[in-house]
């Protein structure tokens, strides 16, 4: 990684890491100091010698490199927007702990989340999806849940009910899912319906 633009970058994934919730998964970034006094960020560790700080943001769906968390460890956030997710769940007949599953694999519960493809919110809604849900704010956790919410329904009923392809296509798209027959060959795609299933199934034994 560049230095000098990884720098930028990270300065204000930095300044926004103390926000994260305790139930999110995190990645981290290693920040020191090298022997000509610039300050170093880099997601690899820095020399032994060296002291350093560990800094630590969400993963996001879109992050393949989060493979690396463990998902059947990670702490679950099970009190967060639970009138929002209790609602929309009625409302759309999906169970509560599905929307819980997309909301932690999609932006780990932060509703200013937003992705370098432009998804935004909580459930990571692309600009075209806000605006067939009808969705006026998605950093407003009500409606970007209840949009969310919504347009998993679609996708279920799509589907027949199939979770992991009704979460391949909130990931790929639904044409993709139907181009391959099934849950699409992208790496992201692949990673994105693994970690939903396990959150799922987690969830839905915390209750």
């Amino acid at each position: 990684m560049q230095r000098t633009a990884l720098y930028a970058i990270l300065r204000s994934l930095a300044a926004g890491a103390a926000l994260v919730l305790a139930g999110a998964a995190q990645a981290q970034v290693y920040k020191w100091v090298d022997e000509d006094g610039i300050v170093t960020y880099s997601n690899i560790a820095p020399p032994t010698d060296r002291t350093f700080d560990v800094l630590r943001f969400p993963c996001y769906a879109s992050d393949p490199k989060c493979r690396s968390v463990s998902w059947e460890k990670v702490p679950l956030n099970v009190r967060s927007f639970r009138d929002e997710i209790r609602s929309a769940a009625a409302f759309n007949a999906i169970d509560e702990s599905l929307i819980r599953a997309i909301i932690h694999a999609e932006s780990a519960y932060q509703p200013d989340a937003q992705s370098p493809k432009g998804a935004q919110g909580l459930m990571q809604l692309m600009p075209s999806t806000q605006a067939e849900m009808q969705v006026s704010d998605p950093f407003d956790p009500a409606e970007n849940i209840r949009g969310g919410a919504r347009y998993l329904s679609r996708l279920l009923e799509e589907f027949k009910g199939d979770v992991k392809l009704a979460a391949a296509a909130y990931n790929a798209g639904a044409a993709a899912v139907y181009r391959y027959g099934g849950i699409p060959p992208f790496d992201e795609t692949q990673e994105y319906v693994r970690r939903v299933t396990i959150l799922h199934r987690r969830y839905g034994q915390a209750r």
